[in-house]
């Protein structure tokens, strides 16, 4: 990955993060922790590999992304209006009445949402159900991406649904875990330990490999071994180590603030920090 690249995305993961502070506080409802921890997952799908525009959105050949831990749709919506889907400044509507920007994604209403999620484990057995059809129906090649929540893996859908993907040797399917170590009843550990993640899901079938969350160049590394794994019959999971509430101090491994809006002076606190972030990558 180039310098001028990464430069590029962290300033998009920067303006990300600033809007979702934006509209959680305007809401004074949503879930900022889990959007700012998987931020620069989606800041790189959306710009690098999935390859999906506001112009080809609707295109059945595209690739798909689903977001499993859909509370995290902040995250999700400021990619997108950042990428042109829609006007960002409509993050200041996040879950109100009349706003289209409902607090779980509805692929009904947004466009370049692919798949309406809230009821976790829903989101990657879809995913799972669209790899499936790419491959074996419509052939169209199409890849699948999905993003869930380590507390989201204690759910036995997910297993359901990985147990799947092996078994329908889906190499086109990529789910990649948000892995941030807390939940909204404090560390993941602590309440339903999920053990060796990485030897559960080799043992299922699947290639794996473990980053650091908030790394470009390791996102890439994974993402370019996921492309490179095609014909192989093995579904691909990454592992990405992330920090809760990453980019403000306050909130930063913090399960506090895995469902709760800022107040003025903490909103003031957090925009001023990313705001700063955002100044010195202009620069």
């Amino acid at each position: 990955m180039t310098k001028d690249k990464e430069l590029q995305l962290k300033l998009f993961a920067a303006k990300c993060r600033r809007w979702i502070i934006e509209g959680v506080y305007c809401a004074q409802s949503g879930h900022p922790g889990g959007s700012l921890s998987c931020t620069d997952i989606l800041t790189y799908l959306y710009n690098e590999a999935l390859e999906v525009t506001p112009e080809n959105a609707d295109d059945p050949a595209r690739n798909r992304f689903v977001l499993s831990k859909g509370h995290c749709a902040p995250a999700l919506y400021s990619v997108l209006g950042l990428r042109g889907f829609f006007d960002i400044g409509e993050m200041r509507k996040l879950r109100h009445i009349d706003s289209f920007l409902q607090g779980h994604p509805c692929m009904s209403e947004v466009k370049g949402v692919d798949m309406s999620t809230g009821s976790l484990g829903q989101g990657i057995s879809a995913a799972t159900g669209m790899a499936i059809n790419s491959k074996y129906l419509d052939k169209t090649g199409y890849k699948v991406y999905t993003v869930l929540g380590d507390g989201e893996m204690q759910e036995g859908e997910v297993w359901e649904a990985l147990m799947s993907g092996a078994h329908y040797r889906l190499d086109n399917f990529c789910a990649i875990l948000d892995n941030n170590g807390l939940q909204i009843d404090g560390k993941v550990d602590s309440v339903m330990s999920l053990g060796d993640i990485e030897a559960k899901v080799r043992a299922f079938g699947y290639e794996t490999r473990v980053i650091d969350g908030h790394s470009f160049e390791e996102i890439e590394s994974a993402v370019t071994d996921f492309k490179n794994n095609a014909g192989s019959g093995k579904p691909f999971f990454i592992i990405a180590h992330t920090h809760k509430g990453c980019g403000v101090s306050f909130m930063e491994d913090n399960a506090g603030w895995h469902g709760k809006a800022p107040n003025a002076e903490e909103y003031r606190i957090a925009t001023d920090e990313l705001d700063s972030a955002i100044r010195a990558l202009e620069v």
